[in-house]
């Protein structure tokens, strides 16, 4: 069995020893409040204990990590008071992800997450390996273990050899890589939640700035005063957003630097990063959804996104674990011939809701704007922040328009191999799901939907993106027509599982009797030998 790389030891240590000294360090703080020198060199003395212990014991990890990659399984053995021991079936592998931080290469290290079926959290984590070890073990493992013996010689001589070539390029077909142009959109116009947090605390930093320096109000008098509640509102909002868009733009352009995608046998391998770079792989044998995004403002450049989802787990995803973005941003004609490549569909020509559902919109919309009416005159009444509050209602000469184009962006299609759905206006996105991955069909009406002789048809792939809400669903179609779909799809879905599982009974006969004809072969040289 072999070890994780011994510059784990120093990598790990890092990280533990900062964390279980800041813990002794508020420790000692509490337990010595007097502040005197003797309090504090202890203190300082329990922090160098945190330190130490934090560094025996990623030593102790180190010594006590074992991994093995067997024909059948992945066995790792792990723990330093309680030990672990796992057998991941190698049939069960969907993703094997690289991650690499500034440091990790460095020290020419990387980190091994390998992912199965069934789960959306990652099930085995090298932390960490050389970095010619940990495309060997990604390789081998989506080869289904060929580190065995049953791997040829030209393979074991080629991984032994080829330490500098990670991944084998002769049969590599390049499906895209991101243009600087293409990158530059896509970090001004992507919002990343997760900037939000840190734009509040450059807002806390902000804090001190002068308004008044930035915004003369001298010569804006329409605008409300320094001393207004409404003013200090308006001010702190617009700081948050300028803050959360900054560092959303620096962080995307950071995620997706040098964005590259291949195609290698029967799988996808994308990498990508500037400070902390990811590689991984997308089997195309495994692959539940494809999803094409079409979010305003890309669509007035006219670009698009695709991704695509896995059983139980989608690889690589920036940690969001819902779906991997095959091409983050390119032209939608583009973005289209790349996800026919992967699943042959036909023309995106969909079937729009029955009329009904748009009134239905309006209606909904109309409470929205009476809701924010009503709130806009209880401000008025007890507060000072809003004064004309009745000018909100000119919000429902909108809603005709709103309820239209939420009309208009839904859709859907069933055809003789996929079922596509298309929904959502600011962010269009359209789904595409083969018969044969789906797990089942629901047909759901809401109470509202029911009055209107609505419902919504939804087909459930084993993907981890369907338990967050984003399977693909056929959204307020005729409830008659929703039953039909259900039907029609179940019964497509045991055509083509038959269709396949003929298939390869046929793939095994040749196969079987290609390897017969092989022996015979061999045994006939070897007698005239």
């Amino acid at each position: 069995m072999k070890t994780l790389h011994p510059a784990s030891v120093a990598v790990r240590s890092l990280s533990r020893s900062l964390n279980t000294g800041f813990l002794f360090f508020v420790v000692g703080i509490v337990a010595s409040p007097g502040g005197n020198g003797t309090d504090l060199l202890s203190v300082f003395g329990l922090v160098a204990i945190g330190i130490v212990v934090g560094i025996v014991y990623e030593f102790a990890y180190y010594r006590r990590f074992r991994y093995e990659l067997t024909g059948d399984t992945f066995d790792v053995t792990s723990g330093v008071l309680a030990r672990r021991d796992r057998e991941l079936p190698l049939g069960r592998v969907q993703n094997v992800d690289i991650r690499q931080n500034v440091v990790g290469r460095v020290l020419g290290i990387a980190a091994v997450h390998i992912e199965t079926a069934g789960g959306g959290q990652t099930e085995v984590s090298l932390q960490y390996v050389a970095e010619a070890e940990a495309h060997r073990l990604r390789r081998q493992l989506r080869r289904g273990g060929s580190a065995t013996g049953a791997e040829s010689a030209d393979e074991r001589a080629r991984d032994a050899d080829d330490e500098d070539e990670f991944e084998p390029t002769t049969d590599e077909d390049v499906l895209f890589e991101i243009q600087p142009h293409e990158l530059a959109i896509l970090s001004v116009f992507t919002i990343d939640p997760g900037a939000s947090l840190l734009g509040g605390i450059a807002l806390s930093f902000a804090s001190g700035l002068d308004p008044t320096a930035l915004v003369p109000t001298d010569r804006f008098t329409w605008l409300p005063g320094p001393e207004s509640g409404l003013f200090t509102l308006i001010w702190g909002i617009l700081l948050f957003l300028l803050a959360a868009w900054l560092i959303s733009a620096a962080l995307t352009f950071t995620r997706y630097y040098g964005f590259r995608l291949t195609r290698v046998d029967d799988e996808l391998y994308y990498e990508r990063g500037l400070l902390q770079r990811y590689s991984g792989t997308i089997p195309l044998e495994k692959v539940q959804t494809l999803t094409i995004s079409e979010s305003i403002p890309f669509r007035w450049f006219g670009y698009a996104a695709l991704s695509v989802e896995t059983a139980g787990y989608a690889p690589g995803q920036s940690d969001s674990r819902g779906t991997e973005s095959a091409i983050p941003l390119a032209d939608a004609d583009r973005v289209r011939e790349l996800a026919r490549a992967i699943e042959p569909f036909g023309p995106i020509d969909l079937e729009s809701p029955p009329r009904r559902a748009r009134e239905r919109y309006a209606v909904r919309y109309l409470l929205v704007v009476a809701g924010v009416v009503g709130i806009a005159y209880a401000l008025a009444r007890y507060t000072s922040l809003v004064h004309r509050w009745y000018v909100l209602a000119v919000l429902a000469v909108l809603v005709p328009l709103a309820a239209h184009l939420k009309w208009s962006s839904r859709g859907y299609r069933i055809d003789g191999r996929y079922f596509l759905t298309r929904t959502g206006f600011w962010r269009r996105t359209t789904k595409v799901v083969p018969y044969y991955r789906v797990q089942a069909v629901i047909h759901s009406a809401t109470i509202f939907q029911r009055r209107r002789r609505l419902a919504s048809v939804t087909a459930d792939t084993a993907s981890s993106a369907t338990l967050l809400g984003r399977a693909a669903t056929a959204y307020d179609v005729d409830s008659d027509r929703g039953l039909e779909m259900q039907a029609d799809i179940e019964e497509r879905l045991q055509d083509r599982l038959r269709a396949r599982q003929r298939q390869r009974t046929v793939d095994r006969w040749v196969r079987d009797s290609s390897d017969a004809t092989d022996d015979n072969s061999t045994a006939e040289n070897d007698d005239m030998s």
